[in-house]
């Protein structure tokens, strides 16, 4: 048997011995199913208008871009999605990528060179921290959110000629739902001579006055700011928000933005159109902040919700193999909750990731509440 066969059938059956086998699972609309397993928290993915937008932009430039950006897959809609954006968040710049994945590979695999130094929260999204391994910096993680670590690490920095420093945090992290402490951290790289980058996938649309995130919530801002479409705007890709030199630093080297075919431009009109609505549409925030406190009241006391101001609620459970069962019979009473379990979060720490967005309503809560009551034999 040729050697990547057997690697591949024992990896794999490792996998299902530590109960972290993952499924690719077709997921077919089900009205009987209450999805709380969702990241569209501003509930704007099926939005008609939406919906309409993209209409309108295929029928208008087709349905792909054609191109890169540098050849001729930089549209008009291109530019007016990075205009909205730039006097929404207050940047000189924005540039469109296809995921926040490549977003944040290309910015770390851009602006570092070999003697620099890149100091990432251990808690950052997987593209952050195999970006972090695969560029030539010197990559150094800090406990969780502990800024006296991170003071540590810089302090005993290498004095070296020519040495950049960037430290690296999600604005909202995935998985716990909680904030970085980013007023803190804005006050210690600037001490400290470092960039601060975040990464607001979970927090710009939901934080903030208007929806500009987790930086504006903190007073703060970032000398780069990456936020995604997949989340709160419903739909797909990412911009990085940065300087004018810097963008066009990212437009001259950055092989992700490079080598890629620019999104549907359809997309890009979608995604204005999203924009938009972020930011007129308090209603949204409001409600996310309703149905938090719902949850809080129906599920009983014993149960232990990691408090958040976000939509994510994670309960650990800790065993994966239980976090799967405890999924599955919620399923069974028709309630969709995300199942995380290692290498995703820290061993020992699987648990049941819920969300909430602004197209549940109280019934929807307390039917959930009562579902994991029943299930945990509490109440």
């Amino acid at each position: 048997m040729p050697l990547f066969n057997q690697r591949h059938q024992q990896a794999l059956v490792q996998r299902h011995q530590q109960g972290l086998y993952r499924q690719l699972k077709c997921v077919e609309e089900n009205p009987q199913w209450l999805n709380f397993a969702s990241n569209d928290y501003l509930g704007l993915a099926q939005d008609p208008e939406i919906i309409a937008a993209w209409q309108f932009g295929l029928g208008k430039y087709g349905a792909g871009s054609g191109a890169s950006p540098l050849v001729t897959g930089f549209q008009p809609p291109h530019a007016d999605l990075e205009q909205q954006l730039t006097e929404w968040l207050g940047y000189q710049r924005a540039l469109l990528f296809n995921s926040g994945f490549s977003a944040n590979q290309a910015v770390l695999f851009t602006l570092l060179q070999a003697q620099d130094h890149l100091f990432q929260d251990k808690l950052n999204h997987a593209s952050l921290i195999e970006a972090g391994m695969l560029s030539p910096a010197k990559m150094k993680r800090f406990a969780h959110n502990d800024v006296t670590a991170l003071v540590r690490k810089l302090t005993t920095m290498n004095a070296e000629v020519d040495a950049a420093s960037l430290v690296v945090t999600e604005g909202i992290f995935s998985m716990d739902g909680d904030c970085a402490p980013l007023a803190l951290l804005r006050q210690i790289t600037e001490q400290h001579q470092s960039w601060l980058m975040v990464d607001d996938a979970h927090g710009c649309g939901v934080l903030g006055e208007a929806g500009q995130g987790s930086c504006h919530l903190a007073g703060i801002k970032a000398d780069i700011l990456v936020v995604t479409f997949g989340k709160a705007f419903g739909i797909q890709g990412a911009a990085v928000l940065c300087s004018q030199e810097t963008a066009e630093y990212l437009i001259q080297f950055a092989r992700h933005f490079i080598y890629s075919t620019a999104m549907p431009p359809a997309q890009a009109v979608a995604l204005s159109r999203a924009c938009s609505l972020i930011q007129t549409q308090s209603w949204r925030r409001e409600k996310l902040q309703v149905l938090s406190a719902h949850l809080d009241h129906y599920l009983d006391n014993s149960i232990d919700l990691m408090p958040t101001i976000t939509p994510i609620k994670p309960i650990i459970i800790g065993d994966s193999s239980q976090t799967m069962a405890i999924a599955t019979q919620l399923q069974q009473r028709g309630i969709k909750v995300g199942a995380i379990r290692p290498p995703t979060v820290p061993p020992h720490s699987a648990r049941l990731r819920i969300t909430l967005t602004a197209n549940h309503n109280e019934t929807d809560i307390r039917q959930l509440a009562v579902a994991i009551n029943e299930v945990l034999d509490v109440g």
